[in-house]
């Protein structure tokens, strides 16, 4: 992960002609500033996620500095604040350390000071912030299951996502419910530069006409009645990171007239906003069916859906990837084990027969499920689910599953796979002509 620098100053000053002058004293040095003329109208506009450093007096009506220092600490106390103030005896600014500000400077003070000051402040507001992003990286661990196993299949997928992970191109991902489409999503940002930023991830199938656009651009404050604080919408929070649309064709016509904007002109205007907010952003967006068959239907705006396929992904179904089930089984029913505080069960033929035979229409979400039935223990039987086959297909089948394990076990070496099941060397290769078996796929790449 790269080191992402900060350079964000929010200047709290009441005294306007001082605010202005330190405030362009600081953007000369290449430090973005905004202004504010009170605590009040600070912490409307800052959170936790503010990548800067915060600048304020600490004598000012309404919400001072040092109350100011006290609400920061609770929104966040990793966010560094530096307290300026004209009164600067030692128990003021003992005082106001204690309470959890980053420095203190006493006025009149050299730019060069502050300037030093502000400088380590935000190498520290940086180094929290990568901290903040490698943990959430490891806790998206669960994302990388649905992309696991070695079939062809999949490892084409996980090779496209690897040459998307920084183009600049927006994606559209196709695939059927529960095949994992957001964890594609967040496997491409978390793949390329964008992965320290923020993944946002947009239901478009629950969002309301109501509402709308408080939630999609965001609100200022005092945008309409009780818009008591800034809100920053789901489409700002992804600001130099990534943009998930799922279930696109679903969203309102209002929210897909709304996203069409953003997609061309890159930046939002929030209600009640002075200005139009510019944004840095990969869009991904997602549909469980093909984008072409939703547009001629009327439910996805043919000029979004041009706007958003400048590169499609599909994602094959588990039935078109049969040979990784048993291994996206057994990481799913060790993470849900481990969710319920109970060790891994014993697996019988039963499950593994179901495992294999099974067309798994819900997908990695059905598998999913299954594993958790099975780590629970109220897996239905599935013996009864073979009645209806002869003992001789039953006896073909298990063969096949042997010799699929034997060449998964071995790489795909014959010579190998030969000696452990001990039969000539051709009549596993008739056998395997028999049950459609290609060695190929069962070696490394």
């Amino acid at each position: 992960m790269s080191f992402q620098p900060c350079n964000r100053v929010a200047l709290v000053e009441d005294d306007d002609a001082f605010r202005a002058a330190l405030a362009e004293r600081l953007g000369l040095s290449g430090l973005a500033i905004s202004e504010f003329a009170s605590g009040d109208a600070a912490l409307k506009a800052l959170d936790a996620r503010f990548d800067g450093v915060v600048v304020t007096d600490l004598r000012m009506p309404g919400l001072d500095g040092r109350q100011l220092v006290d609400r920061l600490a609770v929104l966040d106390p990793d966010l560094p604040v530096v307290v300026m103030t004209g009164h600067g005896d030692i128990a003021e600014a003992v005082d106001v350390m204690k309470r959890g500000a980053y420095d203190f400077l006493a006025k009149p003070f050299a730019p060069e000071r502050l300037l030093e000051t502000l400088n380590r402040a935000l190498e520290k507001r940086a180094l929290v912030l990568d901290n903040r992003r490698l943990a959430t990286l490891a806790m998206d661990d669960e994302w990388s299951i649905p992309l696991s196993g070695e079939s062809r299949a999949v490892t084409a997928l996980r090779a496209a996502i690897q040459r998307l992970a920084d183009a600049e191109v927006d994606v559209l991902i196709e695939g059927e419910t529960g095949a994992g489409k957001e964890a594609v999503a967040r496997a491409i940002h978390n793949a390329g530069r964008r992965r320290v930023k923020p993944f946002v991830a947009v239901s478009c199938a629950t969002l309301r006409e109501d509402g709308l656009e408080s939630q999609l651009v965001g609100h200022a404050a005092g945008a309409f009645p009780g818009a008591l604080r800034r809100r920053e919408g789901q489409i700002e929070q992804s600001h130099q990171g990534s943009l998930f649309l799922d279930e696109i064709d679903l969203a309102p016509r209002a929210a897909q007239l709304l996203l069409l904007r953003v997609l061309e002109e890159r930046e939002v205007m929030p209600l009640g906003a002075g200005e139009a907010h510019a944004l840095d952003l990969r869009i991904v967006a997602a549909t469980k069916a093909d984008p072409a068959e939703a547009v001629a239907r009327g439910d996805l705006r043919e000029d979004l859906f041009y706007r958003l396929n400048v590169v499609r992904v599909r994602i094959p179904p588990l039935r078109e990837r049969r040979e990784d089930v048993p291994l996206l089984f057994a990481r799913f029913l060790d993470r849900a084990a481990r969710r319920l505080g109970r060790d891994i069960p014993p697996i019988d033929h039963a499950i593994r027969r179901r495992l294999l035979e099974h067309d798994w229409p819900g997908n990695l979400r059905e598998l999913s499920n299954y594993a958790s039935e099975v780590a629970v223990g109220i897996a239905a039987p599935t013996e009864r689910l073979e009645t209806d086959r002869s003992l001789s297909r039953q006896v073909q089948d298990y063969e096949a599953e042997l010799i699929r394990e034997a060449l998964t076990a071995h790489s795909g070496d014959m010579r190998r796979v030969t000696d452990s099941l001990k039969i000539p060397r051709k009549t596993l290769y008739d056998k395997m002509a028999r049950h459609g078996i290609q060695p190929s796929e069962h070696r490394r790449r």
